[in-house]
């Protein structure tokens, strides 16, 4: 069973990532979430492996910056969820889906530890 990235094309973490991967011979794909949309099933299941919304929504970046503070303001998970859904780049990335069924986010030393 190969391993499930999902990210964005042109982001440098998500590119970098498949190089790695394919360098190191594991077998993998990559969704780009602007392409294939995401669902909401999704992403409540990634965040719920992650530990929480908190961890999978990248609140650094330009994206969230730019929405209007009505729709980041007192997030719960059901919104932190749709939100996500609507706005895909807002999740950190690469996500990649385990063989074992866990998540992880970005593309650390620990996370190619784990991998290699």
């Amino acid at each position: 069973m190969a391993l499930k990235l999902y990210g964005l094309t042109k982001c440098s973490t998500c590119q970098k990532a498949i190089d790695w991967l394919d360098e190191h011979k594991i077998a993998h794909s990559f969704s780009d979430v602007k392409d294939t949309p995401i669902t909401s099933t999704q992403v409540a299941k990634w965040s719920k492996s992650l530990g929480g919304w908190e961890k999978m929504i990248n609140r650094a970046g330009y994206t969230w910056r730019g929405l209007p503070a009505d729709k980041t303001a007192d997030l719960t998970e059901a919104r932190a969820v749709a939100l996500a859904v609507e706005n895909p780049s807002l999740i950190r990335r690469p996500l990649i889906e385990h063989n074992d069924g866990s998540v992880t986010v970005g593309f650390s030393k620990k996370i190619q530890e784990l991998l290699a």
